[in-house]
């Protein structure tokens, strides 16, 4: 005998639905429901907005523009997700053949009116089978986007530091947006008493390498202090390895610094090096460290530069856009960095990172600067 899921459940001792859970049942498929009816939404109330239109442009020529339907149009590609948006498209299609072959007559202006619109039609339609990739509509992805960039971004956020120390940034991309090749990712360790920090210049320029840039400072902000400060590029090097791109390499330059002593620990990977000034002598010194670029060489080995800041010292790293310039010989922007960078710190060290990339570089790079000082 065949015995219904109740009895079986039933006969294994099983107890029957609670109230509570019966109406969190109810709750939930409520919820769904709301869910769906709310998705729906948009797609009618749009397409009742065209469907006015054409009864508009039929009745009134005079008067209603055949272009009023670009309006539902524009606003379904914004507010339409992407399993609506193609649907939407193809009834607006219909509706201005319809409302075409409602017009009295058919003057070149109404046609040239119509093709515009066909036209815009296969525009929205090719780009909500691009946005099908992402699966979200206009306004939905790009919030997504924001979101995501902002969260990634906050792991670059310069950390407090003990009062006797000051820690700033700056970043500036080539092409004037927040996305740029350049970051900085940094943590303090408070156990440790360790600030561990990286600059990373990923390749490409502004836009082309911002999305790269936002994978890898994601991935970059976990490996710190998750890792051992020696093995952090090894550990980098292996990840952009794994990725497999095209263009995936990057140069890195990190920093350890032990904040009780004042004693840091610097590795390159294929980055231009940190310079160290000293308070006392006003000397600059530049502390070199060898290693292969980010994303090319398995196995790579990374070498270290050692020193200590000592009250009054600053130490700076930066990316190659601070130093490069066309016709320029690196060791002269060097140069150029390390005198504009004196005059500076002896004005006073609070914004001096800023001003330093604004000031010097290239325009068409992107440039970030970090300076760590001792008070």
């Amino acid at each position: 005998m065949i015995r219904s899921r109740e009895d079986r459940d039933m006969s294994v001792g099983a107890e029957p639905p609670s109230p509570v859970r019966a109406d969190a049942a109810r709750r939930y498929r409520a919820s769904k429901t709301r869910s769906r009816v709310a998705d729906q939404r948009p797609v009618i109330a749009l397409t009742a907005l065209a469907l006015l239109v054409v009864v508009a442009v039929a009745l009134y020529p005079q008067d209603a523009p055949f272009t009023a339907l670009m309006i539902p149009l524009l606003l379904g590609s914004l507010v339409l997700n992407p399993r609506q948006l193609p649907w939407f498209v193809v009834s607006v299609l219909g509706m201005v053949t319809v409302a075409l072959l409602l017009q009295p007559v058919i003057t070149p202006r109404t046609a040239g009116a119509a093709a515009v619109q066909f036209v815009m039609c296969v525009i929205v339609l090719v780009t909500a089978f691009r946005r099908s990739r992402l699966g979200v509509a206009g306004f939905t992805g790009e919030s997504m986007f924001v979101d995501l960039r902002d969260r990634l971004l906050r792991q670059g956020r310069i950390p407090d530091l003990p009062p006797d120390w000051h820690l700033e940034s700056a970043l500036v991309s080539a092409s004037g947006t927040r996305f740029a090749g350049d970051f900085v990712v940094a943590t303090y360790l408070e156990d440790d008493a360790r600030l561990e920090l990286v600059v990373v210049d990923v390749s490409g320029k502004g836009d082309q390498a911002g999305t790269r840039a936002l994978q890898l400072s994601g991935a970059f902000g976990g490996m710190l202090g998750s890792v051992a400060p020696q093995m952090f590029l090894a550990s980098a090097n292996d990840y952009l390895l794994r990725q497999d791109w095209a263009e995936g390499f990057a140069t890195a330059i990190h920093l350890a610094l032990w904040v009780d002593t004042g004693e840091f620990e610097v590795r390159s990977a294929g980055h231009p090096p940190a310079v160290l000034r000293a308070a006392g002598s006003g000397r600059w010194t530049v502390l070199e460290s060898s290693g292969a670029v980010l994303g090319l060489l398995p196995y790579a080995e990374y070498t270290t530069a050692r020193g200590q800041l000592r009250p009054g010292d600053a130490l700076m790293l930066y990316t190659d856009g601070m130093v490069e310039e066309p016709q320029r010989d690196l060791d002269l922007g060097l140069d150029r960095m390390l005198g504009q960078a004196e005059g500076l710190l002896r004005a006073g060290v609070v914004g001096s990172a800023e001003r330093l990339v604004e000031a010097l570089g290239s325009r068409d790079d992107d440039r970030a600067m970090v300076v760590v000082h001792r008070k």
